[in-house]
């Protein structure tokens, strides 16, 4: 299997008839040997180092990373792992904890927003606007202290809650951001051997702590809530990847082959621009002058359009 098909094997476009139970936390597909995949990732972030320049040099697009999981399913290994090759000063990585008193006092959506990626650069969430119906659905104290009228606070507050995100998504991707959403699926099997090891590894205690052992007590919750999130906001402008995440060296190759995917749709937009630039320049440069029949920078503009084709055909 190719990496671009890769990732295609866990992308959810449309709700319907989605469910969890369908996806295996444990795949690893045909990837058996970990040195293998390992090649393949630093090749990964060889192009995702491409896309970044072609992205900055561009000018027009930005990119929106999106990661949600369970403890201990590895959200900062594999950011750590992927993006390791971008430039820091094109990329911005935000973690999103317990809201402030300040965020408390604003819309759900509002601390994430000002954290956007700009034009040219990259933006990873590490957690994001999805706690809003996620943590606060499981815990419904939560939700009581973001103080909104009560009368707002109904049943339908979570398809609310989920039409406002998909709107919101498309309203960003409708303004040059391209958003790809990663729920990395850990079995309840493996959080557990992942947080014994942590008590049991000296060097791991510190990853440890006394409020993973109460969430995981509400596990069946959040795989319901999980799954709902992405059977209500999954689109083609949007979509969700849902990577397993039993095995870290798999979880890592299965995002970066779907990070490594855009820099050739990045390149395309970057030649096309550089294509629609230069037609002006060229007919500016015929007034006054007969048109010869083979002009130089007509040439140059068909040559770039081929290679934008030849980059669509690619598999």
């Amino acid at each position: 299997m190719k990496m671009g098909k890769l990732a295609k094997s866990y992308r959810v476009v449309s709700g319907k008839d989605f469910r969890l139970k369908d996806f295996d936390p444990a795949d690893t597909r045909h990837w058996h040997s970990k040195e293998h995949a390992e090649q393949a990732l630093r090749e990964g972030n060889l192009r995702l180092a491409e896309m970044q320049d072609k992205l900055y040099a561009q000018n027009r697009w930005a990119v929106l990373l999106i990661f949600q999981a369970m403890d201990a399913a590895g959200k900062d290994g594999v950011i750590k792992h992927v993006m390791s090759g971008v430039n820091p000063q094109g990329c911005q990585v935000y973690s999103f904890k317990a809201p402030s008193e300040q965020e408390l006092e604003h819309d759900f959506l509002w601390r994430t927003t000002r954290c956007l990626p700009e034009r040219g650069h990259i933006g990873i969430f590490n957690r994001s606007y999805y706690e809003e119906v996620l943590v606060a659905r499981v815990h419904p104290e939560i939700l009581k202290s973001e103080r909104l009228p009560p009368a707002l606070v109904t049943k339908k507050i979570w398809d609310e809650r989920f039409e406002d995100i998909v709107h919101f998504e498309r309203h960003m991707s409708r303004n040059g951001t391209v958003i790809r959403k990663f729920f990395l699926y850990l079995s309840k099997k493996e959080q557990k051997n992942r947080f014994l090891a942590r008590l049991e590894q000296p060097e791991k205690n510190w990853k440890f702590s006394a409020a993973d052992i109460r969430e995981r007590e509400c596990w069946d919750d959040y795989h319901e809530a999980y799954e709902d999130m992405i059977r209500k906001t999954a689109t083609d402008n949007a979509p969700w990847y849902v990577v397993p995440a039993d095995n870290k060296w798999f979880t890592r190759l299965v995002v970066s082959a779907r990070i490594a995917a855009m820099s050739r749709v990045v390149g395309v937009m970057l030649i096309e621009l550089l294509a629609a630039q230069a037609i002006p320049k060229a007919r500016r440069g015929f007034r006054g002058r007969r048109r010869r029949k083979s002009p130089v920078v007509p040439a140059a503009v068909l040559a770039m359009r081929a290679v934008a084709v030849r980059s669509r055909r690619a598999p």
